[in-house]
């Protein structure tokens, strides 16, 4: 279904607020974020060890949190320290704590063995947190498997249909990206020189006419993330290679973390360099990636309905999916690698 062990990114740091528990579903799991009083973020298990009522609906007592079905109290650990009217606390009354790291803007979980969590591994992306490169976070909640959003992050074909009028042009469906395999998953690289300017982002350049227009990103199949620098330039000045002092450039993060077998969490951003005193600007940034977002929702939260319907219907692949083939074939292979086999007793 998905892998486990991996840095998921759990919410935006600003979501989590101090006072108020934040609740979120991960990989089938309930799961409540909360800051203790030094600004530190936990995340437990979101299932009092009592009666399964939800700790998010609880209150934060100091660093603790308190279930308020029947008042019992857990640290930050997930141990509980109080049971109201008793005076010995068994051992295995606790719930589950969750690693987590926040970083950059954002705050990142850990689902799987808590042995493995390496926070080194976590994706390092400077621009989130650059005043150089301002941006507005943005989340989408999605009704699909995140596999189909996947498949759409490793797919340029259907940018000139189903964003025909924002961030797709023609040459999308014409030309193939340069793919090579890594050890993280993928690196693509899609450079188109003097074709029009995509409709959306056009307005930000005051282009006169076509670009030099670049897509290179990494997808890091662990935490389904993308990292890219996307921009356009006047045709001219050697595109993504060359003079970009007069592009206008964008250094892209879209995370997908599972939330059910059908439902998941989206956060994205879009940190640019230009504009930097432009008031406003950043929210309008946001606006046309979230209409684009909003494009590609649909279209994927309409297939995964057809899917159900049938669940044995074939995909017949084309030469375009060759990357979101082997990226579907490694995450089985790392699913499969987590998964306990069971010995038979000699």
């Amino acid at each position: 279904m998905w892998i486990r062990n991996a840095w998921y990114v759990a919410a935006w740091a600003k979501q989590v607020t101090e006072g108020e528990p934040f609740a979120r579903i991960y990989l089938d799991e309930p799961v409540v974020l909360y800051r203790t009083t030094d600004g530190a973020v936990t995340a437990l298990e979101d299932r009092c060890c009592h009666r399964l009522a939800p700790l998010s609906r609880g209150r934060i007592e100091g660093d603790n949190l308190r279930c308020m079905y029947h008042g019992l109290m857990f640290d930050p650990s997930g141990a509980c320290v109080e049971i109201p009217g008793e005076t010995r606390i068994p051992e295995k009354y606790r719930v589950r704590r969750y690693p987590v790291v926040e970083r950059q803007n954002v705050i990142w979980i850990w689902m799987g063995d808590e042995a493995l969590a390496d926070p080194g591994d976590i994706i390092d992306w400077p621009y989130l947190d650059d005043p150089a490169w301002p941006y507005e976070g943005g989340y989408l909640h999605y009704k699909s498997n995140y596999q189909l959003i996947v498949d759409n992050f490793l797919d340029f074909s259907h940018l000139p249909y189903v964003h025909e009028k924002t961030i797709g042009t023609a040459s999308y469906a014409e030309q193939r990206p340069r793919i090579t395999h890594t050890d993280f998953g993928l690196h693509i690289e899609n450079t188109t020189d003097d074709t029009p300017p995509t409709p959306a982002f056009a307005p930000f350049g005051n282009f006169a006419g076509n670009v030099d227009r670049w897509s290179i990103y990494d997808f890091h199949i662990r935490g389904n993330c993308v990292v890219a620098d996307f921009g356009m330039a006047p045709v001219g000045g050697g595109g993504h290679a060359g003079d970009r002092r007069n592009a206008i450039q964008f250094r892209h993060l879209s995370a997908l973390t599972p939330e059910t077998a059908n439902t998941c969490h989206y956060h994205f951003a879009q940190p640019r360099d230009f504009g930097l005193d432009a008031e406003g600007l950043d929210r309008k940034v946001l606006d046309v990636v979230v209409k684009a977002f909003h494009e590609d929702k649909d279209i994927i939260e309409a297939q995964q309905i057809v899917i159900d319907l049938d669940r044995d219907a074939p995909m017949l692949p084309l030469e375009v999916d060759r990357a979101l083939l082997h990226v579907r074939r490694q995450i089985d292979r790392m699913i499969a690698a987590e998964t306990p086999v069971s010995v038979a007793a000699e």
